[in-house]
């Protein structure tokens, strides 16, 4: 395959896409439904018309069959007058009537087979329409359907992309949290232990023991306090 003839096959599959997503089933089957009413109608107008024209024949018909008897009196009435020569001019014309007549009764008899043909062909086409009316339906419903199928599905596939993101970013952010938990544990046990200095700074050793000594003076106070209360409790109990 050469270069030119692939450049020509990809712009005419491109074109074919393009045409493809341009174009809406719908819109298509609904011009069909409409290109074939009008085409019924077209069908009915010549029904019409033939049916007009078998009427007209018939009473050109009528017309030249009425005007035989016409024609017999004029022939009788011109041979008993001794006039031959009227009584063959009427005869002519009687004759001349008759072939037309003739004529006419092929035409009518034509006429009806192509009214009666037309007239199956008519009924025929409306069956189809109908059946493709009722086609053209279901396809229309099953297009709507599946174009809206394809709209909640593509936004539901844009929300998932989304989704997923925030998914992450609550990882993200719970992973945080556990590790700023675990930093908060590990501040208490070194607090606990006693691994930082005091906030103002010096030794540790002179803190630890200045710790010690402020417990043991509050000790010693407590116990100052209870034995006060003790002993103002035993002296309101002696003197009752």
């Amino acid at each position: 395959m050469g270069v030119w003839t692939r450049i020509k096959l990809l712009l005419n599959t491109e074109v074919s896409s393009a045409l493809d997503q341009a174009e809406d089933p719908r819109q298509v089957l609904d011009y069909a439904y409409n290109q074939q009413q009008e085409l019924l109608v077209n069908m009915r107008r010549g029904l019409v018309d033939v049916a007009t024209a078998k009427q007209q024949l018939e009473q050109q018909a009528q017309k030249l069959e009425s005007r035989i008897p016409h024609l017999d009196d004029q022939a009788r009435r011109a041979v008993s007058a001794g006039r031959d020569d009227l009584a063959r001019v009427a005869l002519e014309r009687k004759r001349l009537a008759l072939n037309e007549m003739e004529g006419l009764t092929k035409q009518i008899a034509e006429v009806e087979a192509d009214k009666q043909r037309l007239a199956t062909q008519e009924r025929t086409l409306q069956v189809r329409i109908e059946q493709f009316r009722t086609h053209r339906e279901v396809v229309s419903a099953r297009y709507t359907a599946a174009e809206a199928e394809v709209r909640l599905k593509e936004s539901l596939a844009g929300m998932s992309g989304e989704l997923a993101e925030l998914g992450m970013a609550v990882g993200r952010a719970e992973e945080k949290a556990e590790r700023l938990q675990a930093r908060a544990k590990a501040i208490d046990s070194l607090v606990d232990l006693g691994s930082f200095p005091p906030i103002g700074g010096g030794d540790f050793v002179e803190a630890e023991l200045l710790h010690i000594t402020i417990s043991k003076e509050i000790d010693d106070e407590l116990a100052r306090i209870k034995s006060e209360v003790e002993q103002a409790s035993s002296t309101k109990e002696s003197k009752t």
